[in-house]
């Protein structure tokens, strides 16, 4: 689109750059972490890294929701296609998401009935067409997903449906960014802010963060000028030695979010403890459905789910941490590709590996 032509302008990019050189302090050390998948992949995209100064690094952190769903979860998933009166539904990152013995793509080959959707309506169209098959829809996503599958589950019971499923993996961002804040290997100075999430939750979700952990944040957009804005800004706030939440995406970010998905979502989940790759169980850092819809809950149906076992080999759990990056990895880029994935953060289009492997070799 036209308007984005500002936000890319090559000209515009340096001098912002060089302003954001100028505002280092060469004596301090800086180190931000972004927590969105989108932002990672435009970060290299962009070469924003190389536009810093050495003393200014930036994290990837777990920003990807396929990369930090749990390998039982796609296991299971893989089981349920397999059975014979199942169709699962899901998004297309999804597909090849290496389970323990088979990812999606594998069961699909094998003859289940796995399809590609771009909506959970998809599904609940399915649902509606084929009522002797029980359809299931991977929740997979952040805040920005859940209400779109809040409101489709809301139009199946409106519907009288008794086929529809939901196998949630939703997670919440700020719970997440709390448990960063607090590893001391990390050391983190700031968090450059999901745009897409903030849309929802708002800038004002991070004040808590401030409150309690002084770290400076900054919500921002995805365009070069958005991202170096973005650390122009937090770089002030360290320089100024006070955090505080700064909104750079305000042309569409609102400190109050917005507040209909907000309600969809509280209509339809509740907060629930769960597990990240890379980070644990964290506790209400995800979204289970509240008892009035346990009946469209796929977790309730019975499945033999293979014992995971995830291969010791790839560090994928330690990249979405910010522990290591990608290159550190004994398989990146050998074993492990695009093609022949061995961890998620490989095969998602969100993934850090993918972001490395695709712009920074």
């Amino acid at each position: 689109m036209k308007y984005l032509d500002e936000y890319r302008d090559g000209a515009k990019v340096r001098a912002l750059a060089l302003a954001v050189s100028d505002a280092v302090d060469p004596g301090c050390d800086y180190t931000f972490m972004e927590v969105c998948g989108t932002h990672t992949m435009n970060i290299a995209r962009y070469g924003i890294k190389k536009m810093l100064p050495d003393n200014v690094r930036l994290v990837s952190g777990p920003g990807c929701p396929v990369c930090v769903t749990p390998q039982e979860y796609v296991d299971r998933a893989v089981a349920l296609a397999r059975l014979d009166d199942v169709t699962v539904a899901t998004f297309g990152d999804m597909m090849r998401v290496p389970g323990t013995s088979a990812s999606l793509t594998d069961a699909k080959a094998e003859g289940a009935d796995v399809r590609v959707v771009f909506s959970p309506n998809d599904a609940v169209d399915f649902a509606a067409a084929e009522p002797d098959s029980h359809v299931v829809f991977l929740g997979v996503g952040f805040e920005t997903t859940a209400p779109t599958v809040a409101g489709a589950l809301s139009r199946v019971v409106e519907r009288g449906l008794a086929n529809f499923f939901v196998l949630s993996a939703h997670k919440l961002i700020p719970p997440a960014m709390a448990v960063l804040c607090e590893s001391e290997d990390l050391a983190l100075d700031g968090f450059i802010c999901p745009a897409h999430v903030s849309a929802v939750i708002g800038s004002g979700a991070y004040k808590p963060l401030v409150e309690e952990y002084s770290i400076a944040c900054a919500v921002t957009g995805f365009e070069p000028l958005d991202i170096l804005r973005g650390i122009q800004l937090l770089v002030e706030q360290v320089n100024d030695g006070k955090a505080r939440v700064d909104n750079e995406y305000s042309r569409v970010v609102k400190p109050e979010g917005n507040r209909r998905a907000q309600d969809v979502i509280e209509d339809v989940f509740e907060p629930a403890d769960t597990e990240w790759r890379g980070l644990g169980t964290l506790p209400a850092s995800g979204l289970s459905l509240k008892e009035r819809f346990a009946r469209y809950d796929a977790f309730t149906i019975e499945c033999t789910v293979e014992e995971t076992r995830v291969d010791k080999r790839c560090i994928c759990g330690r990249v979405l941490a910010g522990a290591a990056e990608p290159p550190e990895c004994p398989l990146f880029a050998g074993v492990c590709d695009p093609e022949h994935p061995v961890g998620a953060c490989m095969v998602s289009s969100e993934g850090t590996c993918a972001a490395y492997f695709k712009y920074e070799q």
